[in-house]
């Protein structure tokens, strides 16, 4: 197991940020990590990463107590801050040279200039950080978090002002990271989330109130399968508005309808028969998908 949780709770003076959570991630796992603001993601991140030591229950990293043996556990962390803290009149490689040395590295140099190429660092190597945009800001807070290539990574908000492009880019970099490491992924661009990740924790007021594999995450959005179908634009469709083999039938645009049934009722074989009986050409047809952030708002909405 590389990250165990047990029993953990955390409290603010009278407000509980955590009430006795639990969990487990293991290797290879890219976990996203979401909740509304307050909800205790980022308090969270900060006990597992050792920077918050005030709390209760039990943290263990590769079988490592993380209270006894803070240390030893820490070396195998890797931390991206939601408000990534850097030193803008240092260098780049200044930067991360320095980070590198902190964690004892061997060969430094070598390290820092894998991560820098890695990262995509190297267009900007002549800047000081200060100097940087944020999307580049982000890049070398990743690279620090990277640079003595732990077994856990933790990821508060890493997509936070970036372009398309780099947005991409990091992503597959999250993407290849996880595959020997054990990442855990805070944001609240839900695309990403379903990009990247293979399981998904929600965390609502203090309490896990999901924590399930994306596949099974969609299916709480309902049992309803929905179809949207446009036909030629020459064709007389009105058949379908009174034909009860589709369940709920919504005429959206002359050429343009919904169909809506309940479970996973195969649809689109019936639908493509009639059709072809009354010499109605189907030009587009697609099956509405559960999107993470219409079940993320379902289950945080109270």
């Amino acid at each position: 197991m590389s990250i165990t949780l047990t029993n953990i709770s955390k409290s603010y003076g009278k407000q509980k940020a955590l009430n006795n959570i639990d969990f487990t991630l293991q290797e290879g796992e890219i976990c996203g990590f979401l909740g509304p603001n307050g909800a205790g993601k980022s308090t969270t991140m900060k006990i597992i990463s050792g920077c918050l030591t005030d709390y209760q229950g039990e943290v263990n990293i590769c079988g490592i107590n993380l209270r006894k043996q803070p240390l030893k556990a820490k070396e195998l962390i890797g931390y991206l801050p939601e408000h990534n803290p850097l030193y803008p009149d240092m260098y780049i490689k200044e930067y991360l040279l320095y980070v590198a040395r902190l964690y004892h590295i061997d060969k430094p140099v070598q390290r820092v200039n894998n991560i820098v190429e890695q990262i995509g660092l190297i267009p900007e190597m002549t800047k000081r950080i200060g100097q940087l945009s944020k999307g580049y800001r982000q890049r070398v807070g990743l690279a620090q978090a990277l640079v003595h290539d732990p077994k856990v990574l933790i990821l508060d908000e890493p997509m936070s002002g970036l372009d398309p492009n780099q947005l991409e880019e990091i992503r597959n970099l999250i993407i290849q990271t996880g595959k020997n490491k054990t990442v855990l992924l805070s944001t609240h661009i839900m695309q990403e989330v379903e990009a990247i990740c293979d399981r998904v924790m929600i965390i609502h007021q203090g309490k896990i109130i999901t924590d399930k594999p994306i596949q099974e995450i969609r299916s709480l959005a309902g049992d309803e399968t929905v179809l949207f179908i446009r036909f030629a634009p020459w064709t007389n469709t009105e058949w379908l508005s009174t034909s009860t083999a589709f369940g709920r039938v919504i005429h959206l645009t002359a050429d343009t309808w919904q169909l809506s049934s309940a479970g996973s009722v195969e649809q689109r074989t019936a639908l493509f028969n009639q059709a072809f009986e009354h010499h109605c050409p189907i030009i587009e047809l697609k099956t509405e998908e559960h999107h993470l952030e219409e079940i993320f708002r379902q289950l945080t909405n109270s």
